[in-house]
Order: structure tokens, then C-alpha cells, then sequence
């Protein structure tokens, strides 16, 4: 194992989230914060941090395969978390270091599930760097260092496979830096494209910003108790629209960028997709009639938050933990399933439930006709025996530990809903779940173990388990592995 290259690549990335730390900083300094102090303590950390490990463990081969892949990206991504929450932590505007631990936690994974119970008393310093977290972690810290740092014979893609989200991952284009640099470029111009509208509905600058940073990471910090509530009918639409975009397959974008529109409309989880959150969205809207004033708001409504709960994203413009239970077991099943793989979304992913699908359906078959050699197929192409054997195990670990950190909740004092869903809003980085943990409340109840758990369910579910699964085999960090 190469462990002087796993601490080189954790030392640069503690020096990257010192350089995104900055823009915090400037925030600070333009609105006058004492905080800026409490970013300028962090970056210190991180740098000195960063430096000791790049300077002390330069390795003499660059070579990463598979396990350091995993390793390097699952340490990467506590210690960025830790680091992250500092600037919380120094400032005590979240006092205890577990709960800023959480929130940031909560942020690089794009989840929004929060401790604060009083949003709006934060600086504005703080509040820019918690929602630009989940920016950052939408599209993969690692990935955005392989867009700046060049690899050794480009075995990042063992990085790129360990980080980003779906059964499989590969190359847009020959050289995987070029590939990262493609991913961001897309995910900024989008991201632009989003604040633009906002300011075109009159929604302040800040505000505008803020809000693209979660809907883009899909990640769901809310700036206001109310989350999105309180905004116009045209921002909330504006929102919605861009969680279901980046929702979807990035590498679909890159087709459309090369005028491949053929393949974008007939990719089987676009339209699987899409489908949900239609039939999704026109169910809840007919259950929900009579707690609306119009047709017009029950439809945003129900278009709003099913684009929130799939994409894992987590805003919401009504408390939907008094809708009725039909709509409410909508919203769950959503939960689950998550959005496409290859976007900044979470859950299980569309690409799996259609796999799945289709698999069931050839058992099926193959019951009824013994003699038959069924395929299944996906994207246009044959799936292999061993992808389908890859997407079974993960759903069976999947759902053992939502089972696991639901039973490790039940040791606190809340009920079986509001600990269910709060293992499934965790541990599919959707945020706000049902119970005391839904959109009008928070997680600051749990206890400091419970926190903790939620922690790791929020990190296993953005890097879809195996990183620190593999991270806590101690076979995998033996010299002669």
C-alpha cells in the first residue's frame, strides 16, 4: 500500500479547503464580522496541517489503485469535515464542537440536516460557508482536486469511482483531469445560470447566491427558519426546477453540449426519472387539495417538495409533516430511491431501481421459461452479470444499515417515525425527515452519540458506503495488501 501517497493527497486536500475558506473570509471582512478572525484561526489549521503532510509524506511513486482510492477518499472527507468545523467552533456560534462537527458534516455531504435552531442569528461569514459547503461536496472535493492536481498515469479514476455517486463511473473524454474539468465547468455554468434568475424574480444577491449553493449541491441549508416559504411563487418555481436539473446525470449535459440529443431522450433513468416526479408530484397534488387556498400553490407545493425529497436536497415551502399520510409515504419511497447516479443528488440512485427492475423482471421470466437466456439492458447496452450482482449487494448493505442506524437512534428518547426517518433523511442526504425531525424542526434533540451516528450514516450514504467500509478493514491497511 502506498501510505505515503494516501497522507500526500489528504494533506492537499486540507490545503485546498484552507484556499476555499478564504472566500468565507472576504464575506466576513465586507460585512464587518468578528468571525473573520475564527476563519483566518482555521485556515492556520488547515495549512499548518496540510503542509506537515504534503512536506513530510512526499511520496516517491504517485501510483494510486484501488484500495487507496477508497482510503484516501474516506479519510479526505472526515478530515475535511473536521476541519470545516472550526470556523463554526471558534466563533461559538454552535458552542459544542460535535454539533458544528454535524453541521458540517451535514454540509460537505449535501444532506441540510441541521442543530441550529435560530438560523437567522448567524453571521453572515458562517452562513456563506455553511451553504458553500455543500457546493463544494456536491460534485466531490477530490474531484475538484483532480481538476487542478495531475495524477501519476491518471489512476484517479480509482478516486473519481470511490467518490462520485452511481453503480458505475467513467471517462467523458481520454484524460480524467480533462473529464473533472468538464464536470465543473458544466456544474459552474449551471450554477451562474441559477443565481441569474433569482436576481431576475428580485431576490437579493446573497440570498441568491446562498440558495444555488444548495440547490446545486443539492444539499438544502436554508438561510430563513422558513427554508424557501417566505419567498415569491417565481423563486420558489426558479428553485424547483433547478434541484430537478441537477438532479440528473451529468454526463447526460455533456451529451447535449456535443449535440447528442438522441441518446439524452432515450436514456432509460431521464425518463424513469422524470416519470416519478410527475406522477409523484400530480398524486400529492390531488391528496393535498384541501389544505391549500388554490390549485395553483397545491401544485407548487407538491412540484417544490417532491423536486426537494428526490434530488435529496432538502428545502421546503410548507410543513409537509402535516400532509396526509398517503403524501407523506410519497415522500419516504422518494427518499429511498434519490435522484440519478452521476449528479450531485443522493439515495439509491435511478439507475439502480431500474436495474433492479429489470433484473426482477428476467428472474421472472426465467421462471415461467426455464430454457430462456434473458439480458438485461440499460442505457442501450447489456448489463453484465457482475454489475447486476454489484447492485444487489449494495442494496442489501444499504438497506442493513439504515436498519442499524435506525435501531442505534431508538436509544434516544424519540419515536420509531421521527428515528426511522431520520436515519433515511441521513443516511440518503435529504435533511429534513418527519416527527420532530421534520421541516419546521431540527436534529439539536439528538444526543451527542445519536449526532455521531448520524455523522457517519451522512458520509456512508455521499460516498455510497464501500470508502469506510473498506477504511475500517484493518486486512486493507496490512503492508503486504
Amino acid at each position: 500500500m502506498n501510505r505515503r501517497m494516501i497522507l500526500y493527497m489528504v494533506g492537499q486536500v486540507c490545503e485546498i479547503t484552507a484556499v476555499l475558506m478564504v472566500l468565507p473570509l472576504i464575506v466576513s471582512i465586507l460585512y464587518r464580522e468578528r468571525c473573520l478572525i475564527d476563519f483566518l484561526l482555521a485556515i492556520t489549521v488547515a495549512l499548518v496541517i496540510g503542509l506537515a503532510l504534503t512536506f513530510l509524506s512526499r511520496p516517491t511513486s504517485k501510483v494510486i489503485y484501488a484500495k487507496e482510492g477508497y482510503i484516501i477518499v474516506g479519510l479526505s472527507w472526515i478530515v475535511v469535515s473536521a476541519i470545516g468545523a472550526l470556523p463554526f467552533y471558534f466563533s461559538q456560534q454552535i458552542p459544542h464542537y460535535i454539533d458544528a462537527f454535524f453541521e458540517t458534516v451535514s454540509g460537505f455531504t449535501t444532506t441540510g440536516a441541521s442543530i441550529l435552531t435560530d438560523v437567522e442569528a448567524m453571521s453572515k461569514g458562517l452562513l456563506f460557508w455553511r451553504s458553500f459547503t455543500h457546493w463544494i461536496g456536491g460534485m466531490g472535493v477530490l474531484v475538484f482536486l483532480m481538476a487542478v492536481v495531475p495524477l501519476q498515469n491518471d489512476r484517479g479514476m480509482h478516486i473519481a469511482r470511490a467518490e462520485m455517486p452511481g453503480p458505475t463511473v467513467g471517462k467523458l473524454m481520454p484524460r480524467l483531469r480533462d473529464t473533472a474539468r468538464v464536470l465543473y465547468l458544466i456544474y459552474a455554468g449551471m450554477s451562474v445560470i441559477m443565481v441569474i434568475f433569482e436576481l431576475a424574480g428580485g431576490m437579493p444577491f446573497f440570498d441568491s447566491l446562498l440558495h444555488m449553493f444548495g440547490a446545486a449541491g443539492t444539499g438544502g441549508f436554508g438561510i430563513k427558519s422558513d427554508s424557501i416559504a417566505s419567498y415569491s411563487p417565481y423563486e420558489q418555481w426558479v428553485i424547483t426546477i433547478f434541484m430537478l436539473l441537477f438532479g440528473v446525470n451529468f454526463n447526460l449535459y455533456y451529451l447535449c453540449l456535443h449535440k447528442h440529443f438522441k441518446e439524452v431522450l432515450e436514456s432509460d433513468e431521464l425518463k424513469t426519472y422524470l416519470a416519478l416526479f410527475l406522477i409523484s408530484s400530480a398524486l400529492i397534488t390531488i391528496n393535498t387539495l384541501s389544505q391549500n387556498v388554490s390549485v395553483a400553490t397545491a401544485i407548487r407545493n407538491a412540484c417544490f417538495q417532491v423536486s426537494s425529497i428526490m434530488t435529496t436536497t432538502g428545502y421546503a415551502t410548507t410543513d409537509f409533516n402535516k400532509w396526509p399520510e398517503f403524501s407523506k409515504g410519497i415522500l419516504m419511497f422518494l427518499m429511498l430511491i434519490g435522484a440519478c447516479a452521476g449528479s450531485t443528488g443522493g439515495g439509491l440512485k435511478v439507475s439502480r431501481l431500474v436495474m433492479l427492475a429489470k433484473n426482477v423482471k428476467r428472474e421472472l421470466r426465467h421462471l415461467i421459461h426455464p430454457r430462456s437466456v434473458g439480458v438485461v439492458r440499460f442505457e442501450g447496452r447489456t448489463v453484465d452479470d457482475q454489475t447486476l450482482h454489484s447492485v444487489s449487494v449494495y442494496l442489501a448493505l444499504y438497506m442493513g444499515i439504515l436498519i442499524a442506524v435506525a435501531l442505534l437512534l431508538s436509544l434516544d428518547r424519540f419515536d420509531f417515525e421521527t428515528n426511522l426517518s431520520a436515519a433515511n433523511a441521513c443516511f440518503n442526504n435529504i435533511g429534513p425527515g418527519l416527527g420532530a425531525v421534520g421541516p419546521a424542526s431540527n436534529y439539536a434533540g439528538y444526543s451527542p452519540f445519536s449526532k455521531l451516528v448520524l455523522c457517519a450514516a451522512m458520509l456512508l450514504g455521499r460516498l455510497e458506503i464501500y470508502p469506510l467500509f473498506l477504511m475500517m478493514t484493518p486486512s486493507i491497511w496490512s503492508r503486504s495488501s
